[in-house]
């Protein structure tokens, strides 16, 4: 993960969302990093596995922890964690024409 800003950085808001507690907010790439977003594209890349946290979730409860760290398969995931998963692998980065 880069906390690198990188220069394809969506400057408008778009949704960023916690796969722990579920909130959702819409936030520009560099307000969600300042707020402590883990999240993509300063933290991450739009369609790989990595964390999708708010600010007060634990990077531990992710489905990146899951299979990074607890090595668990895809038979051992929970149907939340697939369905967050899916989201994941499914994104697709914001265009600079407005909110996603």
């Amino acid at each position: 993960m880069s906390a690198d800003c990188t220069t394809n950085s969506p400057t408008d808001p778009f949704v960023h969302w916690c796969e722990t507690c579920g909130r959702e907010e819409v936030l520009s790439t560099q307000d969600a990093f300042d707020a402590g977003w883990d999240f993509p594209p300063r933290m991450g890349t739009f369609g790989v596995i990595s964390p999708r946290t708010c600010p007060s979730c634990p990077m531990t409860s992710t489905v990146w922890w899951a299979i990074s760290v607890e090595k668990l398969s895809m038979d051992d995931l929970t149907p939340h964690q697939l369905k967050v998963l899916g989201r994941i692998l499914e994104e697709v980065p914001p265009s600079a024409g407005g909110v996603q």
